[in-house]
């Protein structure tokens, strides 16, 4: 059944990526598009959560090897973060803070911060190193999420 799941959660994954990496292609900087680029960036961002409690699962399970996996989706993820929120992009639909465009270099660099951090904890699961690995999980959404949430995001209501 674990196999299965994983197989499935690869799979979506892989085609998450695929269809945003497509969206994101071939979109431009036009508000017509920006309804489906806040939809793209709202299904990465419940990927990225699906992932993260995945991963928190496996690290209470004592499954460090397979976090790796979790890790990998959101370092890839975060990749295609900053293509995700184009100018004009900032509809009703929308949780960003104007902050995103107007600090975009900051903010742009926070969805490298969190590729950076999955890339480490990816390495550090499969290591097989559990103190290590939980030692990262425990600062891992503050450090990412958090960080980026906190100044780039209105919350919802």
């Amino acid at each position: 059944m674990k196999t299965r799941t994983l197989r499935h959660l690869v799979l979506f994954t892989l085609l998450a990526v695929v269809a945003i990496v497509g969206l994101a292609a071939a979109q431009s900087a036009t508000v017509p598009m920006a309804g489906d680029v806040v939809a793209a960036r709202q299904r990465l961002m419940r990927l990225n959560a699906a992932s993260a409690a995945d991963a928190q699962a496996k690290l209470k399970a004592g499954n460090i090897e397979a976090i790796a996996v979790n890790a990998e989706v959101i370092a890839i993820n975060a990749g295609h973060i900053p293509f995700l929120f184009p100018k004009g992009s900032d509809t009703q639909a929308s949780y960003a803070k104007p902050e995103v465009w107007e600090k975009q270099a900051e903010f742009e660099a926070a969805a490298k911060n969190m590729e950076t951090w999955a890339e480490k904890l990816r390495d550090t699961a499969k290591s097989k190193d559990a103190a290590a690995t939980e030692a990262i999980m425990k600062e891992f959404g503050a450090k990412t999420c958090g960080a980026c949430h906190t100044p780039f995001r209105r919350p919802k209501s």
